[in-house]
């Protein structure tokens, strides 16, 4: 399972709930996106294009790959 959401401070985030999400397929994909992991925040990030519909891109993408998905399309906000 996957969460993916714009973050002001890192962009666009495609977060995996465990490592068991993390296929090769699923890394070559996120990493042909531009996407490269931030062991900060053990989530993979891209700083350009983190709009809706790239968001929306990256959700049916993973989706594709067999991933379950929860997607957001405006940042969530900081506690």
């Amino acid at each position: 399972m996957f969460l993916v959401v714009p973050d002001p401070a890192h962009g666009l985030v495609a977060a995996p709930e465990s490592s068991d999400d993390l296929t090769s397929a699923t890394e070559q994909s996120l990493a042909a996106q531009g996407f490269a992991w931030n062991s900060e925040i053990e989530a993979y990030t891209r700083q350009a294009d983190h709009g809706a519909a790239a968001v929306d891109d990256v959700a049916g993408m993973l989706r594709e790959l067999g991933h379950y998905v929860f997607s957001v399309n405006k940042p969530l906000p900081r506690s």
